[in-house]
């Protein structure tokens, strides 16, 4: 089965370290963001500040399931699919990972395993997450206009900018893993998010595939 490719542009690759970008390797960023992910106590996160002179990495790419499924109810019956980061060498690329789920299940339970699960630890030692640790499900409900999830506050916590997207795109990208089309209604705390992270980057709601290809200026390879 061929994958789609989607790539976030360089523009939104800021709030790296120094050391990282001037590296210019993903493999820099990925095992940056694997310590990210892991609960230090006591530990201040900082958020450090591009390098005019360095050059920027290459953009996290999403490796997608090429098949729609015409409708939740109909896709509840395959696995929900958790988004992860994963090493690809010259680039980091947001990899879809099964969950496994009862067969017949309604989309509602399906999607709340996918979400709990990648909001927890990633399957694979080679895998890694944008989504700070501690980050909790407070609801997901599957209705006619959407799917709606309501984060913890921990969701927007740490990181820049490509922290924050890479994070909302493993989000969005989970909870549409049964219906690649249907929008997403994401909240935190029970309040609809409109901005992510210090740097404020503007979340439009609701979300979709499309919308989000389309904010952050992502090609299809």
């Amino acid at each position: 089965m061929q994958e789609q490719k989607r790539r976030i542009p360089v523009g939104i690759v800021v709030g790296l370290s120094a050391a990282m970008v001037a590296a210019g390797s993903a493999t820099a960023y990925f095992t940056w963001q694997q310590s990210q992910n892991k609960p230090t106590p006591n530990a201040a996160i900082e958020q450090a500040q591009p390098t005019p002179s360095a050059s920027p990495l290459p953009p996290p790419a999403v490796t997608s399931p090429n098949q729609a499924s015409p409708n939740p109810q109909a896709a509840s019956e395959k696995a929900a699919r958790a988004y992860w980061l994963e090493d690809r060498g010259a680039e980091i690329q947001l990899t879809a990972a099964p969950v496994k789920v009862q067969e017949n299940v309604k989309p509602e339970v399906a999607l709340t395993t996918a979400i709990n699960a990648v909001l927890g630890s990633p399957p694979d030692k080679n895998m890694a997450s944008a989504i700070p640790p501690g980050t909790q499900l407070r609801s997901l409900q599957v209705q006619p206009d959407g799917v709606r999830v309501d984060l913890s506050k921990s969701f927007t916590t740490g990181g820049g900018s490509l922290s924050m997207s890479t994070r909302l795109a493993q989000v969005l990208y989970t909870a549409t893993s049964l219906d690649p089309k249907t929008p997403v209604f994401l909240s935190v705390e029970g309040k609809t998010l409109k901005t992510l992270g210090g740097e404020g980057l503007i979340v439009d709601q609701p979300l979709t595939r499309t919308s989000f290809e389309q904010a952050f200026g992502q090609s299809v390879e």
